[in-house]
């Protein structure tokens, strides 16, 4: 089976197995794991081997995968299991207060406990997803309220991924500095409208991840399906095919789709 994402304007592909993907969940929820104090998939003191500290989800996938001897087998499901109970216990207890805002290092972003959980959610029904359409398996979305937290996360993501995307000249610049807003105060916006159970409306300041979004400032109109649109925040829908209704600035529509690709990784 492959592994997919999209990287820059198109879809990236990595050939592996059903035990290749699940020691990539390992590996990549062994940076949830260090820091809430357990153990390192990795070994002790791998990441400190790195200039910053901490290697990204793909990166450990592949130290991972080449400190195999053997390509990885169904003797993979049990630690990952485990890992999983260690790490749902964990989190249990640190109840609902300033715990949830432990920062978690994905070796380039951070993302607070609570969304690194939701994080890790959407990674292992997606790959759930790729595992099953692999063995012809049926298998259903996650149900309305957990697909809506995954994808209050993905909105929540979208303009520090835009702002990444024009930084790299992949995207459109934004307008002149006459049109710029300081952060915290309104500015051009894109209503995303996720249809469906999970689903609801998001405005997408479209010119700083540090402007809120304004429907007085909307400039674009985009809707989808909830499950399409978090196949596309995985990079398994083309951005250009994911909208099912677009209105208005076209080019903030494109920027936006893309951007939304952009979140997805090994």
């Amino acid at each position: 089976m492959r592994l997919r994402w999209f990287r820059g304007d198109g879809e990236t592909t990595r050939r592996t197995t059903v035990a290749g993907v699940i020691a990539h969940l390992l590996a990549v929820d062994g940076l949830v794991a260090v820091a809430l104090g357990l153990e390192d998939p990795l070994g002790p003191g791998e990441d400190d081997k790195e200039a910053d500290g901490v290697r990204g989800p793909a990166e450990r996938t592949e130290a991972f995968w080449g400190a195999s001897h053997f390509p990885p087998t169904r003797s993979v499901r049990g630690p990952w299991r485990e890992q999983s109970h260690a790490l749902v216990r964990t989190v249990s207890f640190t109840g609902g207060g300033g715990p949830g805002t432990l920062p978690i290092s994905y070796g380039g972003f951070e993302l607070p406990l609570r969304d690194a959980m939701l994080d890790r959610a959407f990674e292992c029904w997606v790959h759930a997803e790729d595992i099953a359409e692999a063995v012809d398996y049926p298998y259903a979305p996650p149900a309305p309220r957990h697909l809506h937290g995954m994808i209050d996360l993905a909105a929540r993501m979208l303009p520090t991924a835009l702002a990444a995307r024009r930084r790299a000249g992949l995207a459109a610049p934004a307008p002149s500095a006459r049109h710029l807003v300081s952060a915290g105060s309104p500015g051009r916006s894109l209503r995303l409208e996720i249809e469906g159970d999970g689903g609801g409306e998001w405005l997408i300041p479209l010119d700083s991840p540090g402007a809120v979004g304004s429907a007085a400032h909307e400039v674009a109109h985009v809707a989808l399906d909830d499950v399409e649109f978090c196949r596309l925040a995985a990079g398994h829908v083309p951005p250009e095919e994911a909208a099912a209704g677009q209105l208005g600035d076209r080019e903030a529509i494109r920027d936006v789709l893309f951007a939304a690709a952009s979140l997805s990784r090994m």
